[in-house]
């Protein structure tokens, strides 16, 4: 099952800001159909490809609550994507901000779907655990 949800992109130079829109694959990590808001990168270059940028940024959005997220950009292909890691991170985020569904709750039920047994190489259930991601939130 495909599921891609449109996000704000948000490319950092030293002095100014590109933005731009696309689809995050929820599955992939992949951001595809990247359109630049008053920005030219047929003329002008793709924005990693600048001297000055910095760093990208991507804003999932659902009913006026934002969460924001790392964006990778690969500088040879242009490609931008979120790393596994970061994608899971936005999937417990957005759960918790949209849906009201807590990170302990999200792992529980997916702990119901396998019969609550641990999952191979995965911490054992009640193993301990900050449950934290060790970043401080944007």
């Amino acid at each position: 099952m495909e599921l891609k949800v449109p996000i704000r992109i948000t490319d950092e130079m030293t002095e100014d800001i590109i933005e731009s829109t696309g689809f995050l694959d929820l599955a992939s990590g992949e951001i595809r159909r990247i359109v630049y808001e008053d920005y030219d990168a047929d003329s002008e270059g793709l924005p990693s490809e600048r001297d000055d940028y910095e760093f990208t940024s991507g804003t999932l959005s659902n009913a006026g609550k934002d969460v924001e997220f790392r964006v990778d950009v690969n500088r040879v292909t242009g490609d931008y994507s979120v790393s596994a890691s970061e994608l899971l991170e936005i999937k417990v985020r957005a759960a918790a901000l949209f849906a009201g569904i807590s990170g302990r709750d999200l792992a529980a039920s997916a702990g119901g779907a396998n019969g609550d047994k641990p999952v191979a190489g995965g911490p054992a259930k009640g193993s301990g655990g900050s449950g934290g991601s060790g970043r401080s939130s944007r």
